[in-house]
């Protein structure tokens, strides 16, 4: 019995010295990942983007990943977005014109009337000459393009007539973003330019301060902007690109799997955006026609004669800011992309 009870014991001895110690359980990985637009999935790009990159990350994951959004501007504007993903004071944000503000040469995607549709942009951004913006933005920055999104094309809205021609913009006052990109543009059809806060944008064409302004169908519908503008022409002057960005050193301490889940969900999540904007743009129409207002779609000829008139003034100006070769490589892209789309 003695021997019985010392083998036991050294039975249980060794077993407890071999079972091996529980792992701890690794970390959780917190993203917080902030945008300006409102979280309506259903009529914001950057609100649906970003809802579909945090499902997938944490789908995908198996939770290992938590991704916090911070949207409608609360932890700041694009450009305090930039800034905090820069630092790492938040990992991710969604952003669109700012990024012009620490890299020039993003500029060049809004040289007017570049882009002849967005399924072209779409492949120039996906393409080769997105991958170079993109590795330079990472050089000069210090911030990781994971994908591109779409804040879509740019469009005049007034109150006064119909327009058609850069001849029917002639001494129209217009509300601009205050920059001289867009500036020089509306200068180049004969409007006079007006830099007007986005918040006061609306009273300021109810009190006819401006006649008109210009900006996304899906945004002119959301503004309410039909209520004070009569007349839309969907010239499509220029194309606003989402970047998705994070810190690159948050990105480089992940695992290759947590980098490659990100990686995915960011071109999804893209993607989605697009669609979501280019969905709003296309119902935004036929809700602006009843609500009452006159749209009218430029003819091929219409956009070459905006073209002619505003290309040139701005690309001479944009010349100042950037190396020229942006320009060149830019418009090569489009080139080759329309091309193969129009084969």
């Amino acid at each position: 019995m003695k021997k019985r009870m010392v083998f036991l014991a050294i039975l249980f001895a060794l077993t407890v010295c071999f079972v091996p110690a529980t792992a701890p359980a690794a970390e959780k990985v917190v993203i917080k990942l902030a945008h300006v637009d409102p979280v309506d999935i259903y009529i914001s790009k950057k609100g649906a983007a970003t809802r579909a990159f945090k499902e997938i990350v944490e789908a995908e994951s198996l939770g290992a990943i938590q991704v916090d959004l911070f949207p409608a501007g609360q932890l700041g504007g694009e450009r305090e977005l930039i800034e905090s993903t820069k630092l790492g004071t938040i990992a991710m944000s969604m952003v669109s014109g700012a990024i012009a503000g620490y890299y020039k040469p993003a500029m060049v995607l809004d040289i007017p009337y570049l882009f002849p549709s967005a399924p072209v942009a779409w492949n120039v951004l996906d393409g080769e000459f997105g991958q170079e913006l993109a590795n330079e933005v990472l050089k000069t920055v210090g911030t990781r393009v994971l994908a591109y999104g779409e804040t879509g094309f740019r469009n005049f809205t007034n109150s006064k007539r119909v327009i058609k021609s850069p001849a029917d913009m002639k001494g129209l006052k217009l509300r601009v973003m205050e920059t001289p990109l867009y500036m020089t543009l509306v200068k180049s059809l004969g409007a006079n330019p007006t830099p007007i806060a986005w918040p006061e944008t609306y009273s300021a064409l109810q009190q006819k301060v401006v006649d008109g302004q210009e900006n996304p169908v899906s945004v002119i519908l959301q503004a309410k902007f039909a209520e004070v503008q009569k007349y839309l022409t969907l010239d499509g002057h220029t194309y606003g690109a989402d970047f998705i960005i994070i810190n690159d050193k948050f990105y480089q301490g992940l695992s290759k799997e947590h980098q490659n889940i990100l990686k995915r969900a960011a071109i999804v999540a893209g993607t989605c955006g697009r669609g979501i904007q280019q969905l709003n743009s296309a119902v935004g129409i036929s809700e602006l026609k009843k609500l009452g207002m006159e749209i009218y779609a430029p003819t091929a000829a219409d956009r070459k004669a905006f073209a002619q008139a505003t290309q040139g003034p701005v690309i001479d100006w944009m010349k100042t800011q950037v190396d020229p070769n942006w320009i060149k490589k830019v418009q090569a892209a489009v080139a080759k992309e329309d091309a193969a789309l129009n084969k």
